[in-house]
């Protein structure tokens, strides 16, 4: 009990954090028009089926968006995986 006590408002946190790129990386998407959708989130992992022709231009999109969705004292990076399916892009 005493680790879930401390551990709650660490993992609360994160995942506001994550929301907030969500919501960014949504209005991104569709202010762009882009053929690009938000697929999903998974912990602190988030899926897209990316339209072919606009890779290039969203990765740095999603990068910005999740490394900056909030200010903290530390870091956050985010790594980004390409692949047919969730198993290749990991």
């Amino acid at each position: 009990a005493e680790r879930n006590a401390v551990n709650a408002p660490i993992q609360g946190s994160a995942a506001d954090i994550i929301k907030i790129a969500m919501i960014r990386i949504h209005d991104k998407l569709r202010s762009g028009n882009y053929k690009t959708k938000m697929l999903l989130q998974v912990h602190d992992e988030l899926v897209f089926d990316v339209y072919k022709p606009e890779l290039d231009v969203i990765q740095p999109i999603i990068k910005q968006e999740m490394e900056n969705a909030f200010e903290l004292k530390v870091p956050l990076v985010v790594d980004i995986g390409v692949g047919t399916n969730w198993l290749e892009a990991h």
